[in-house]
């Protein structure tokens, strides 16, 4: 009975000991950011959001809002591509690989360079058959989704490397 008691105890004092710590919200060398992004971007809604929900940061709209921010994150291109990998030998496509880049830039509003023009990039492969075309479109959007999030996070990582402003 005494070793049930321990046996949690003991887990809990190694997780303690050895430094693990939940990833937390990073920290940005600027207080406000200006996002010269299309309203109608997914990319730029779930951005606005994941910046919305840290209490450090202020995310400024509206036209004069750019000149009052302390930074202005600027999206370039967002592309997403469907591309033929392999197909039958009759012909008929087998595998797609999904592609989703954007091109961004992060400047002060008096116009000075923090982060130089950068491209990010996701894939994903997805085979395709086509006695489940509806399945494999919900396949489709649903990977779409996560190379969103997931560009959103390296996004986020970028901004916090960024230490001077």
């Amino acid at each position: 009975m005494r070793r049930r008691a321990v046996l949690p105890l003991a887990a809990a004092a190694l997780l303690a000991g050895c430094g693990f710590q939940l990833r937390q919200a990073p920290d940005f060398a600027f207080d406000s950011i200006f996002l010269a992004i299309p309203d109608s971007s997914p990319l730029g809604s779930e951005l606005r959001r994941n910046l919305a929900s840290i209490p450090s940061v202020r995310v400024l709209t509206g036209a004069q809002a750019r000149e009052q921010a302390d930074v202005v994150l600027e999206l370039s291109s967002e592309l997403r591509q469907k591309v033929v990998v392999a197909q039958s030998a009759s012909g008929q496509v087998r595998e797609f690989q999904l592609r989703s880049r954007i091109v961004f830039a992060l400047r002060t509003p008096q116009g000075r360079q923090l982060i130089a023009p950068t491209e990010l990039g996701q894939q994903r492969d997805i085979s395709f058959n086509e006695s489940a075309v509806l399945a494999k479109e919900a396949e489709e959007n649903l990977l779409y989704r996560d190379m969103q999030t997931d560009l959103v996070q390296q996004l986020l990582r970028r901004l916090a490397a960024v230490k001077v402003v």
